[in-house]
This record gives C-alpha cells, sequence and structure tokens, in this order.
C-alpha cells in the first residue's frame, strides 16, 4: 500500500499544516500544481480555503480541472477538504453564476442559522451514510470554520452532519470519492485517525 498522497496546490490556502499532519501519521505527502504527477497519483487531497470564485478561477488558470475530473472519476482514492469540499458541488451561493467541478450534484448554501457566522470551533460529528473514513466517528469532536455548507440533491452522499442551529453537512462521500466540511489536520487525534483511514484506503 503506498502512502504517498499527492496535494494539489493550485495558489489556495495554506498546505503547511495538511502536510504536516500527513507526515505526522507516517504519511508521504507530495504538494504538486503539475497536471503529469496528478495524473499519476495513487491518492490525491484537494484543498482549499478562501473564497469559492476565486478558488474556481485559480484551478481554471492552473489547467488542472481535467485532470481533476478524470481523477474523480477513476476510482482513486481523492479527498477534498473544506473549500475543497465545496469544489465537488456544482456552485455556490458564495460565487453566484460561477461553476462548481460538479462532480455532486447540488450546491452550497449560506448557513441558515441564527447563530454567529462564520461556524468556528469544534463540534460534533453525527454519523450518516457509510463512510470508510469515518469508523468509529461518531460523537467525535472536529475543527471547523466555514459560512457556507453543501446541500446535495442526493441526500444519501452526505455521510456525517452537526448540529449549528441547523443541521450542517460536515462530510460526503461516494465510492472512495470522500470529502469533509472540517478540518481533519486541525482536529487532534481524531483527525489523525480519519486522515489515516484515508492514507489507508
Amino acid at each position: 500500500m503506498s502512502k504517498k498522497i499527492t496535494i494539489i496546490d493550485y495558489g489556495m490556502g495554506n498546505l503547511y499544516s495538511v502536510q504536516n499532519a500527513l507526515r505526522s501519521i507516517g504519511a508521504e505527502p507530495v504538494v504538486t500544481s503539475d497536471a503529469v504527477v496528478i495524473a499519476q497519483a495513487e491518492k490525491i487531497l484537494l484543498p482549499g480555503v478562501g473564497a469559492f470564485g476565486d478558488c474556481m478561477a485559480n484551478l481554471e488558470k492552473s489547467g488542472l480541472i481535467p485532470v481533476i475530473m478524470d481523477s474523480l472519476h477513476s476510482g482513486k482514492p481523492f479527498l477534498g477538504i473544506c473549500l475543497g469540499m465545496q469544489l465537488l458541488f456544482e456552485g455556490s451561493d458564495e460565487a453566484p453564476g460561477v461553476k462548481g467541478l460538479g462532480f455532486f450534484k447540488g450546491k452550497v448554501r449560506l448557513l441558515d442559522t441564527e447563530l454567529k457566522i462564520p461556524h468556528m470551533g469544534w463540534n460534533k460529528l453525527e454519523l450518516r451514510s457509510p463512510s470508510p473514513l469515518l469508523e468509529g466517528a461518531e460523537g467525535e469532536y472536529v475543527y471547523f470554520v466555514h459560512s457556507f455548507h453543501a446541500e446535495p440533491e442526493d441526500r444519501s452522499i452526505i455521510t456525517s452532519v452537526c448540529d449549528y442551529g441547523m443541521e450542517v453537512t460536515a462530510s460526503v462521500g461516494r465510492g472512495k470519492v470522500q470529502a469533509f466540511q472540517f478540518h481533519p489536520e486541525k482536529s487532534s487525534r481524531v483527525g489523525m485517525r480519519l486522515l489515516k483511514n484515508f492514507v489507508e484506503l
């Protein structure tokens, strides 16, 4: 089993903490913006912080969208984190008119809660559909920083939720494509365990 995880670098987000977290569990992170390297990767991680529109613009500019779409459809293990999860949907309220990658049907919506936005801090996972990454994670606390969440057309892809004055989509997945709205790299031992599950897929 390869422990090499290819992290897609498209000029958005601090990749250092994800790299460090992967190294700490014995994985070998490779950060690249090279389409050839991504095409040959065995496991791929799509990170993301910032704004949906900027991220999609950077992905377009980098020319990486075709290789990302090929990877998503290839059956390889693929993990989206935070904005990297939102980009897998068709679009976002944050950037009207900007198309997402559209691997999952549905939109990313502003949190509809009376609580403070952004949703920032630790929250408890409630598991939904089974995910190979979330085994044993029921009731565990993970770290969130976001104002938008995914609303999939097919609710069976929701693998966990949390409560923030509303039901928030915490993770989604279908087959080997899995994605977290929360930050596993900032989620202490629980987050490390979830990343380890991905490395071992």
